[in-house]
């Protein structure tokens, strides 16, 4: 089962406005079709909508059918602009419109219009299925946050609907169910249009993986009590210095693990890195309407008529926050600025992200814990050196002079010695 797929020229999406109360496709036929299919949402998730956007250009450039390689090189920028102002916080959107067209440009115009518009539907495709197997290349590189019997938290919906595969955070959740590892996860309801509630559940509910919901305004609380032991989310934007934006109500849940020690770790691909963007502060964030939050699914009003809402649909998590950044290329941590820069170098990164995976957030957090003895054992030869000093009928002067000399290790042996004594 495929979120969205082409058909003869024709892009058909699972409608997921609709879930989980039916599982119906819709046809898009035209950029209209897929531009409004975006901004309701039909169509929704980063990675996603790059695919859709990359498909809505190359359809324009197929539909109608031109003998004039000129006529469809501007009708798929036209359709790449209107694409674009669909979504704006989502990067991939952008980024699968300009690589498509990227591509038609690339091709001579005495090539013929024909091989012009086949060349933008293959870059589509390959779009796609370079998103399958990113997808399937996270999910193993994010199992080393999940430990046996796991309570992992989530929020929003980030798997199979919203991406060209198995998903990213959730695609990661389903590889680790899989692996045997017999986690639990924790949905948020993801106000005010329930993704959680209604997708992510449905989803988990498919896999058949044990899942329970719960109020956004509830979730940090559960962190903080302990009852969570890793918080992953996926991204519609990361952006140079590893900043990211998510469906909003993610940075409440960066904050609250943070404070508790629960690992943080976003799961997006490489199309989702922004490097042209410095830092969180200059993401465009994207403001819905107001009904979405006076009212249910804007069926049922639940605020008194003309009630004033302010309804951001994403939120920006600054990267002091985040544990790990899992890409198809490796796993990213601070400072993630370096990093990403990496990753988005290519191939030639992946050494580099294969020594990263060697040193898992769980050892890491162990080797911290192992700091503060380390500092009680500073203190430690100190103590003994002051009780040498109170003995000193017991240890001989000369004796006493070269232990100092030397490092805290020999100086702990004569207390060692004393206890055996």
């Amino acid at each position: 089962m495929r979120s969205i797929e082409w058909r003869d020229g024709d892009i058909v999406v699972i409608d997921q406005t609709v879930l989980p109360g039916r599982l119906e496709y819709r046809s898009l036929v035209n950029t209209e079709a897929v531009a409004e299919a975006i901004r309701t949402l039909r169509v929704r998730g980063a990675p996603a909508l790059g695919i859709a956007g990359a498909m809505g250009v190359a359809q324009a450039a197929v539909h109608p059918p031109s003998s004039n390689a000129k006529t469809v090189l501007e009708r798929a920028e036209q359709a790449g602009r209107l694409l674009a102002a669909a979504r704006p916080t989502a990067v991939n959107l952008a980024w699968g419109i300009r690589r498509v067209l990227a591509k038609g440009r690339a091709i001579p115009l005495t090539a013929g219009a024909i091989r012009i518009a086949q060349g933008m539907v293959d870059e589509a495709l390959a779009i796609q299925a370079e998103d399958e197997e990113a997808c399937s290349a996270m999910a193993k590189l994010a199992l080393e946050f999940f430990e046996p019997k796991a309570v992992v938290l989530t929020h929003c919906n980030t798997g199979f609907l919203c991406t060209g595969g198995i998903g990213t955070a959730l695609g990661a959740i389903r590889h680790a169910h899989e692996a045997g590892l017999g986690i639990v996860v924790v949905a948020t309801e993801t106000r005010p249009l329930l993704q959680g509630a209604r997708l992510t559940a449905w989803e988990l509910a498919q896999l058949g993986i044990p899942h329970a919901l719960v109020v956004d305004g509830a979730a940090p609380g559960l962190i903080a009590r302990g009852e969570v032991s890793l918080v992953v989310v996926g991204a519609d934007r990361i952006v140079a210095n590893g900043d990211v934006a998510n469906k909003v109500g993610t940075y409440p849940l960066a904050l609250a693990a943070s404070a508790s020690g629960v690992p943080f770790v976003v799961v997006a691909p490489t199309s989702t890195v922004d490097p042209a963007v410095a830092d969180g502060g200059k993401i465009p964030l994207e403001e819905r309407a107001a009904s979405e939050v006076t009212s249910i699914l804007g069926t049922h009003s639940i605020a008194p008529a003309g009630t004033q809402a302010i309804n951001p649909a994403f939120d920006v998590t600054p990267a002091s926050l985040i544990t790990a950044i899992v890409t198809e290329r490796g796993v990213a941590r601070a400072p993630f600025g370096p990093a990403l820069r990496a990753m988005l170098g290519g191939p030639a990164v992946r050494a580099a992200s294969r020594g990263a995976r060697g040193k898992p957030k769980v050892k890491p957090r162990a080797k911290v814990a192992e700091k503060k003895p380390a500092r009680s054992a500073k203190a430690a030869p100190k103590k003994t050196a002051a009780a040498k000093r109170a003995r000193p009928k017991r240890v001989q002067p000369k004796r006493v002079q070269p232990k100092r000399a030397h490092g805290a290790k020999r100086t702990a042996r004569p207390a060692r010695g004393a206890r055996r004594r």
